[in-house]
């Protein structure tokens, strides 16, 4: 899986109980399981009787999902459906939900997500560790196999066309967070506090009922902007500073390409973060949003509806959608203009 996007600092303050001294016993069954998987680094926190057995499950599934939507292993169904010469190979069930949605999400925003810009995203180097930048006729030609019009995708039954790669990254993660949020329900835990290499997913509320306490990070330099306050919500956030490089001119390229061009997405926008109930949907729109600027952003936001956004344009203003306004609390010593979009 191509490293994708999105770094949130995730800010858990110490749990306690207000005037108590002693732990609750959820609390004391507190778990926690960190590892790498899908190029980057994973944290997993759980509270509840079956807490320790979740994570393993939960660890066991990511590793699953790895195998089989990596772009890189050969092992993959995804790798095998790149490199098939555009012939119909058969699908796992989850490879087909993945893609179906990652489909749906390229006609909703009109492209701004493509899942098969991978072949260009190769070309700037942003999945390798050459970067450079590509030649207009290079990048010309590549577009060329660009369109998530052309996948086919029939029950089980999906063909890449010759010569164009598939690649799940902008929403792999969030898919597989919400997987993991069902295992961990499933096991009775209530409260737990997953992050997916800057995808966040938070079951329940804190074992004290309070809301946990986000970070947002603030672009293009250490510290955060603020804290975002959330229960029960998944918080995914894309911006050009998680990977770039500066050219022998000065000139910076981020990752974030816009599929109509195939340059990075030159949109107004620093930083796009995401909040709603399915890690997939957030993990999908976070670069979709990213792409298409602040206004099309909210014109499509007001026309969707279904999720809320925290926008950092380049002129340092920070726009919010109202359900999150009074979750919101800029840092201190912040300058940062904010603006409340209201329905």
């Amino acid at each position: 899986m191509r490293t994708l996007k999105h770094i949130l600092a995730v800010i858990l303050l110490t749990v306690t109980m207000a005037g108590c001294s002693t732990q609750t016993a959820e609390e004391a069954q507190r778990a926690e399981r960190s590892f790498f998987a899908m190029n980057t680094y994973m944290t997993f926190t759980a509270y509840g009787e079956n807490a320790q057995t979740a994570l393993q499950k939960s660890e066991e599934l990511i590793s699953d999902a790895e195998s089989l939507w990596s772009v890189t292993n050969g092992d993959s169904e995804i790798y095998r459906a790149n490199h098939s010469g555009g012939q119909t190979i058969t699908v796992s069930s989850e490879t087909a939900d993945l893609i179906s949605f990652a489909l749906d999400m390229a006609q909703k925003t009109d492209g701004a997500l493509d899942p098969t810009i991978y072949p260009v995203l190769t070309a700037w180097g942003f999945t390798t560790d050459s970067k450079q930048v590509p030649s207009p006729k290079q990048i010309e030609s590549l577009l060329s196999k660009v369109g998530y019009d052309r996948i086919r995708l029939e029950g089980a039954a999906l063909t890449v066309p010759d010569g164009m790669e598939l690649d799940l990254g902008a929403v792999a993660k969030g898919y597989a967070a919400d997987l993991v949020t069902d295992v961990l329900k499933e096991h009775g835990i209530e409260s737990a506090l997953i992050s997916l290499g800057g995808n966040i997913q938070a079951i329940g509320s804190r074992p004290d009922d309070s809301d946990w306490r986000i970070g947002i990070r603030a672009p293009w330099e250490d510290g955060n902007l603020g804290v975002l306050e959330i229960s029960d919500s998944a918080v995914v956030t894309s911006g050009g500073y998680e990977k770039y490089f500066e050219d022998e001119n000065g000139n910076i390229h981020w990752h974030i390409l816009d599929p109509s061009t195939g340059y990075p997405a030159d949109s107004g926008l620093q930083s796009v973060t995401v909040i709603g109930k399915e890690g997939k949907l957030c993990d999908a729109l976070s670069t979709a949003l990213f792409v298409m600027g602040a206004e099309n952003a909210e014109a499509y936001w007001r026309e969707t509806g279904g999720f809320d956004m925290l926008l950092v344009t380049d002129e340092n203003e920070i726009i919010l959608t109202e359900g999150i306004a009074g979750r919101f609390s800029l840092g201190d010593e912040r300058t940062e203009t904010v603006r409340v979009l209201e329905s």
